[in-house]
């Protein structure tokens, strides 16, 4: 059987596809609107490839709110105090301080950029000139289709973002995340092109999430490393060989960030490995460096009901003010028509042998590296 596809979302044509759509081989696909509370008008397309059922979330900018697993309790994501999900219309963006992105931010996949991907950034005069991670992540798509190949037994959806304005450069994403019937992998392609006259500059760090009811003190984050340094005085005061362990939640504790400098192989393919995760499980993410040459580990750890989390987030730079990594050289720099893309696959292990399959593929990247360890804030990495 031919590749075939379906429009959900057409803002253009006012198509709005809520209609069921499922295969012979266990797939199903759905779009469906969220009631009530800040998640009124969500809209949710749930992929559901037989095995795994992915929420993506079209309404802020094609994020993957959370991923179950048939016959399970299990949930891939984490338990946000914000909810959710939450409406962009419930985010206010630019508040004076910069933070309100925290509003909405409840996603097992959350995009941060494009413009920037940092802290907030202010003029001279206090003036809030970007905010918190970028604005993608509470953009709407304006075009979603799925796919369905039946010969290579895949299940797409493709979503179309644009973050434009007038007098600012104009930027496109195009996010299609894929699975196979019955896999435990999923994988999200993104290309962004510049659609604007003028040139624009890219920032973009994929904020992967995990939590509750998986993660749990204990667990640990095998990756190659050729560089680590802290980010936070409080990444410094831990200490950098426990980098990779997740320490208990502890009421009031500060986020601990670490930038890593990540080994790779001949053609710049990486990946790293949550394992020891509630019933022996692991989560597991390749990539290649070419186009995410940078990597942050994000621990927080405060009372459970804060938010227990950890990150792990390929990015083409590292999550500084938008001005220093320019400094740094770690912006992408798009002429008028130019595109970039990334693919990051995502593995929700359960099986010991695959789970030491991806500990020793790592292992291998790491033999033809010693790892520096650097144990205070530098400026190659960070603003201090």
């Amino acid at each position: 059987m031919p590749t075939h596809s379906r429009i959900l979302i057409d803002s253009q044509h006012g198509i709005v596809d809520s209609n069921t759509v499922a295969g012979t081989h266990g797939w199903r696909a759905q779009l469906r609107t969220c009631r009530g509370g800040r998640s009124e008008g969500v809209q949710v397309v749930e992929l559901d490839n037989g095995l795994l059922c992915l929420d993506v979330l079209p309404t802020r900018g094609m994020g993957i709110w959370r991923v179950h697993r048939r016959g399970s309790e299990d949930v891939l994501g984490w338990r946000s105090p914000a909810g959710g999900p939450v409406h962009p219309s419930f985010v206010p963006l630019m508040e004076p301080a910069g933070f309100g992105w925290l509003d909405g931010f409840s996603e097992l996949l959350c995009r941060c950029g494009l413009e920037s991907n940092g802290p907030p950034e202010f003029d001279d005069a206090g003036r809030l000139l970007r905010p918190l991670h970028g604005r993608i992540a509470n953009l709407p798509a304006h075009l979603v289709e799925l796919i369905v190949d039946e010969d290579a037994r895949t299940l797409s959806l493709r979503g179309t973002v644009d973050e434009a304005r007038f007098h600012f450069q104009s930027l496109r994403l195009t996010s299609t995340i894929t699975t196979a019937f019955g896999s435990h992998e999923f994988t999200w392609t993104d290309e962004v092109t510049s659609i604007g006259g003028r040139p624009a500059t890219l920032q973009l760090l994929y904020h992967f999430n995990l939590g509750q009811p998986l993660l749990r003190p204990g667990a640990r984050i095998h990756a190659p490393l050729k560089t680590i340094a802290p980010h936070s005085q409080a990444a410094v005061e831990a200490g950098i060989d426990t980098w990779n362990q997740i320490p208990p939640p502890r009421p009031g504790s500060f986020e601990q960030t670490f930038l890593l400098d990540l080994a790779a192989d001949s053609a710049g393919n990486t990946r790293v490995l949550v394992d020891q995760l509630t019933g022996g499980q692991a989560v597991a993410l390749r990539f290649n460096k070419h186009s995410l040459p940078c990597f942050t580990v994000w621990r927080n750890t405060p009372a459970e009901a804060d938010g227990f989390v950890l990150g792990i987030e390929p990015g083409t730079n590292y999550p500084n003010p938008r001005t220093f990594e320019q400094q740094q050289g770690r912006a992408v720099s798009l002429q008028p028509g130019d595109s970039w893309t990334a693919s990051v696959s995502a593995a929700w292990l359960d099986k010991p042998e695959h789970i030491a399959q991806e500990a020793a593929a790592i292992a291998a990247l790491q033999e033809r590296h010693e790892p520096k360890r650097l144990t205070t804030k530098e400026t190659k990495f960070t603003k201090i």
